[in-house]
């Protein structure tokens, strides 16, 4: 298999195992983040009329040896249901990017108050184990509004 096949196979599997982490898990786990680490979420999240989110926010990151994602979910406040709002690719620079999420919840979402969870994670490898390593972790009440 070619190298860039491998590449594509590997990021795919980490977007895919930062949204399996958001949705499969009822709350993420507290981080205590390392000096100078942090996610922040937008207080305000858009709504597009087909049901699309789109979550936002910055970060910042160190010291990361394996691929890094900032990973997002929302959820109706006081629902406790979660959906994964996409994962995007994050550098640890320990510069402040910002990042920016856009997925489709199975269920729809009207405007109004919901909840989001913003995650910095680090797939490492453990042996043949991929495990999750989480830099920062931010919880944010947001207001969905019309796009």
């Amino acid at each position: 298999m070619p190298v860039t096949r491998v590449r594509s196979a590997r990021g795919a599997l980490g977007v895919a195992a930062a949204a399996l982490v958001l949705t499969a898990v009822p709350a993420l786990p507290a981080a205590a983040a390392a000096e100078g680490e942090s996610v922040t979420v937008d207080r305000t999240a858009r709504l597009a009329a087909d049901g699309t989110v789109t979550l936002s926010g910055t970060y910042r990151c160190t010291g990361a040896t394996g691929p890094v994602f900032v990973s997002s979910g929302i959820s109706r406040q006081g629902s406790g249901v979660h959906y994964g709002i996409g994962g995007t690719r994050a550098v640890c620079d320990g510069a402040e990017h910002t990042w920016s999420n856009t997925g489709t919840p199975a269920d729809p979402f009207g405007p109004g108050p919901a909840h989001v969870q913003a995650a910095v994670m680090e797939l490492t490898s453990h042996g043949l184990l991929v495990l999750p390593r989480f830099h920062a972790v931010q919880e944010q009440d947001v207001t969905l509004t019309g796009a």
